[in-house]
């Protein structure tokens, strides 16, 4: 029986997570696969409650079950605490260190319903279907942080560090991933300026020659920044490190018609982590407006790689299809003549469709 750690979190989490757990219900049916869900404390929810981010007892949760789905955390009412007790820097960051997650994947597709909804115009978005695979436990997220006083200033310090060892592990798996697509792998650097880039640039280069059957091209970050606005269907698999990963996964969201519709998948250790891309939306919490299908679709990755359920994943993704397909929209994605819905309402709608799928 696979074991799902729920972690809910703060803001929108409780309203989006419930919706994918009834969407899993519904897969549960139909392909016979009897779901055990457990809950756990993350973030800011955490420190209400027990003083920490990330308590003993949710790391031993993790540790215990098969997959976690994680809602969203943080929000205004803890940007007051030391970093390191805040809910991004004191659990996201530590829990995916803890549990070996070094890979992050975030694909981005444009469906046809929401062509309308992407910033873009119609002949530079149509068919985008692009993944950005990002480094997740190294870079200058997890190097040393200081402050130090100089000459009567007080000066910060973040280092970016990588090692050749952290690097191909990741860019390997951007290769595997490009060989079921369409052969193509876009790395994503700075080296004209980092060193740590010049590194990632060499080991990347020297680990294409192992696919020979895909094409490789590298990319300065900021370069990629323009294209993905210019022309973004170029792109099949981006591999970036771990802040540009971060970034340039925001931009593209948004052209597949919000961040409300991005889903990842957390790799590398026993367990795998899966979360919308967004964040905690505060200042909608409790509304009932929050877009769960990023959820949903991160349940969907869960199918595809914790559980090996590929006929499942791709029932919910195509249900996820047909209900915008019927027009049905929450308030980031509404478009002329599309039909509101709430949050709960829309994972509803989903999980009905997946019987039909």
């Amino acid at each position: 029986m696979p074991e799902v750690l729920l972690l809910p979190g703060d803001g929108i989490g409780p309203e989006i997570v419930p919706e994918a757990v009834k969407v899993l219900e519904a897969v549960g049916k139909r392909y016979h696969i009897s779901f055990s869900f457990r809950t756990g404390l993350i973030g800011g929810a955490a420190i209400d409650a027990c003083g920490v981010p990330l308590p003993e007892e949710t790391l031993r949760l993790c540790e215990e079950c098969d997959a976690i789905l994680l809602g969203a955390i943080g929000g205004p009412k803890w940007d007051h605490l030391p970093p390191k007790l805040r809910p991004e820097a004191g659990a996201l960051l530590p829990l995916r260190k803890h549990l070996g997650l070094y890979a992050n994947i975030r694909p981005t597709v444009l469906y046809p319903a929401l062509i309308d909804a992407s910033p873009l115009k119609r002949e530079l978005v149509e068919g985008l279907d692009l993944v950005v695979v990002r480094e997740l436990t190294g870079g200058i997220y997890f190097g040393e942080k200081k402050r130090e006083k100089l000459d009567g200033e007080e000066r910060a310090l973040d280092t970016a560090v990588y090692t050749t060892g952290e690097i191909r592990r990741i860019g390997r798996l951007a290769f595997e991933i490009a060989r079921k697509r369409r052969k193509k792998v876009t790395s994503v650097d700075k080296a004209n300026v980092l060193e740590s880039s010049r590194l990632w640039r060499e080991v990347i280069t020297e680990l294409g020659k192992d696919y020979p059957d895909v094409e490789l091209e590298h990319m300065y970050v900021d370069n990629a920044a323009m294209q993905l606005v210019r022309y973004p269907c170029q792109f099949d698999v981006i591999l970036t490190e771990n802040m540009f990963g971060d970034i340039l996964t925001d931009e593209a969201s948004v052209l597949g018609g919000s961040i409300g519709m991005l889903p990842s998948a957390s790799l590398g250790g026993r367990v795998a982590l899966y979360e919308p891309a967004h964040g905690s939306a505060p200042d909608i919490a409790g509304q009932q407006k929050a877009n769960p299908l990023a959820t949903i679709l991160s349940a969907a990755l869960m199918l595809r790689y914790s559980f090996g359920h590929e006929e499942a994943a791709q029932a919910v993704e195509r249900a996820v299809v047909n209900v915008l397909d019927q027009g049905y929209r929450t308030p980031d994605i509404m478009t002329e003549g599309g039909k509101a819905v709430t949050t709960s309402e829309m994972g509803s709608l989903v999980a009905a469709e997946v019987s039909k799928c």
